[in-house]
């Protein structure tokens, strides 16, 4: 265990709970700081603004007629990964959570002030804040599921098998800066899913892949001894879910499930 703080600025999920419970055990958390889901309807209205109704539409139908069976009927593989990667979804205690509104709340930068952390680790938040960013006098790091530059946004390993671009399927460690993915790389390292795997499961490979260079990040962080990455050469670009559409264009014509 280590005598600095570490705090978890995370969402009420299976990914942050697996993040957590990893910390834990390894140096101990000093709390968690958990934000509601945002309002579908709020979420819906920006993501229509950014990317156009149609889009927006097409990857609704995409959640509800695709993902949502996909995870149902892939329960026992995820089940397998999360035995081979030993991970541990036990919910968080009591004691240490906080619940939020949101992660970019002033009523979350003063509980954040106020616990003072040494290391912020972040995941599943929506976007934060330069205001977030710059409350306290410490880093702030996420695991993200892609490779960054190539694959900022969501569902990188699912994108990098659509563009038959394997060598760039796997998952990355990153101090957080104002950019969606764009701060300076910690960590790295390729997956490599298996004819079991599809969108459903891409992200528990990349977070039992992810665990390890977290903790090695935060071990190394703390020992003052940290090396930044140099960036994979190409276009950075940002991912959002597929539409309805896509997925199964892809499906069809690359065999990306």
């Amino acid at each position: 265990m280590t005598t600095k703080k570490i705090l978890l600025l995370g969402g009420h999920d299976e990914a942050t709970r697996i993040v957590f419970n990893a910390l834990q055990k390894e140096f101990g958390v000093h709390a968690a700081i958990i934000e509601n889901k945002e309002p579908l309807s709020i979420f819906l209205k920006r993501r229509i603004r950014r990317l156009g109704m149609i889009t927006v539409m097409g990857q609704v139908a995409f959640q509800f007629l695709v993902a949502k069976p996909l995870a149902f009927f892939t329960r026992k593989r995820k089940a397998q990964i999360i035995m081979d990667y030993q991970l541990d979804t036990s919910d968080f205690p009591a004691d240490k959570m906080h619940k939020v509104e949101s992660v970019n709340a002033p009523g979350t930068i003063q509980l954040i002030q106020e616990i003072n952390p040494d290391l912020i680790i972040v995941n599943g938040t929506r976007i934060i804040s330069k205001k977030v960013l710059q409350c306290v006098d410490c880093r702030f790091i996420n695991t993200h599921a892609g490779i960054t530059p190539l694959y900022r946004g969501v569902h990188g390993s699912y994108w990098a098998l659509v563009h038959n671009d394997i060598e760039h399927c796997g998952v990355t460690v990153h101090f957080v800066d104002e950019g969606i993915d764009t701060g300076n790389i910690i960590q790295q390292e390729l997956v490599q899913p298996t004819p079991k795997d599809n969108f459903s499961t891409y992200p528990l490979l990349q977070l039992g892949t992810g665990i390890p260079l977290l903790l090695t990040a935060v071990t190394n962080y703390f020992a003052g001894n940290i090396r930044i990455l140099k960036e994979e050469a190409g276009e950075s670009k940002l991912y959002y879910h597929p539409t309805i559409w896509q997925y199964f264009y892809y499906l069809l014509s690359r065999k990306v499930k």
